[in-house]
């Protein structure tokens, strides 16, 4: 770990703190909600060992980067921004794409708008959904699964911060990264995280060390620039109309664990399984269902995930 470099670029307005190993064909890890580049330190190791350069950096909102206070300022626009300020930054044309749950929805979006600055990608638990023109994001999650379904939940400025703050940040990050529950994680407001069970033990993938490095992170900088992400989904709805119907046109390939949340909407397994998914991914390679495997999928099967990237991006 100690090999990994830090650095800070400056790209579309703000400050992002960079995290770097390894020299060849760059890879670009985006990660998830409630993570850090550090969500993908097996893989950073491992992969660069391979021969790539790995960089992962925390999105805007997160760990040592910049984290502009209005949820406006949290569009896929202006995250697939920053990254390909990034690109930029670090001279390269084209790159490697690797996403995990919100990191996974960006690289979606970055295929969407600048395919021509990603070699392939390969994208954990957040399966390409086209936008659909007639139900708003939210709206959609809330008629489906009611008020209390987190991402309902998170929409109101400071709500979900304050109930976070009840709670030590180690354990708000406990529960998070162990539930293996795949139902909709739905909390009611009266009860809070207190709704989400607290793991008898750490999984044998995840340490004490490991929980205090996010939670030290998450302590300096708060979940706000995080959650608002989930409060810029109905903007983004808005601001997607003109891409409408559009086609992922670059080589992918999906895992998702089948103790996953996102495998557990109604619908998606069908999506996935009968045509749908290939029909608005037409480059669709490879879709991996890895059993027993829940949301946190890299940091629970480190080495199983680093090798299907190898494997896959090797061929190009």
């Amino acid at each position: 770990m100690e090999k990994i470099e830090h650095t800070t670029v400056t790209t579309n307005g703000i400050k992002m703190h960079v995290a770097s190993i390894g020299s060849g064909p760059i890879i670009l890890f985006l990660h998830g909600f409630p993570e850090l580049w550090y969500t993908w330190r097996h893989q950073l190791l491992s992969l660069s060992s391979l021969g790539y350069r790995c960089v992962a950096p925390d999105l805007r909102g997160y760990g040592d980067s910049d984290a502009p206070p209005s949820p406006e300022s949290y569009t896929v626009f202006h995250v697939v921004g920053d990254l390909v300020g990034l690109l930029d930054a670090l001279g390269v044309d084209k790159v490697f794409l690797v996403g995990h749950d919100w990191g996974a929805m960006i690289a979606w979006n970055f295929c969407l708008f600048r395919p021509d600055r990603i070699k392939a990608l390969v994208n954990l638990s957040v399966p390409y959904h086209p936008r659909n023109p007639k139900v708003k994001t939210v709206d959609g999650y809330r008629a489906l699964f009611g008020d209390d379904f987190y991402i309902c939940w998170f929409q109101v400025p400071g709500e979900a911060e304050a109930h976070f703050a009840r709670m030590d940040t180690a354990r708000v990050m406990k529960k998070f990264l162990t539930t293996r529950d795949p139902n909709p994680p739905c909390i009611p407001k009266e009860t809070g995280l207190k709704a989400l069970p607290d793991p008898p033990a750490l999984p044998s993938w995840l340490s004490e060390d490991e929980i205090n490095y996010f939670a030290t992170k998450f302590n300096q900088k708060g979940f706000t620039g995080g959650l608002n992400y989930y409060r810029a989904m109905n903007l983004n709805w808005e601001l997607m109309a003109p891409w409408t119907g559009l086609q992922i046109q670059v080589p992918v390939k999906f895992i998702v664990g089948d103790l996953d949340i996102t495998y557990h909407i109604p619908g998606v397994k069908e999506y996935l399984q009968n045509g749908g998914f290939k029909k608005n991914v037409p480059f669709l390679q490879e879709l991996v269902v890895m059993e027993g495997v829940a949301h946190f999928i890299n940091q629970e099967k480190p080495q199983e995930i680093s090798m299907h990237i190898y494997d896959f991006i090797k061929k190009f």
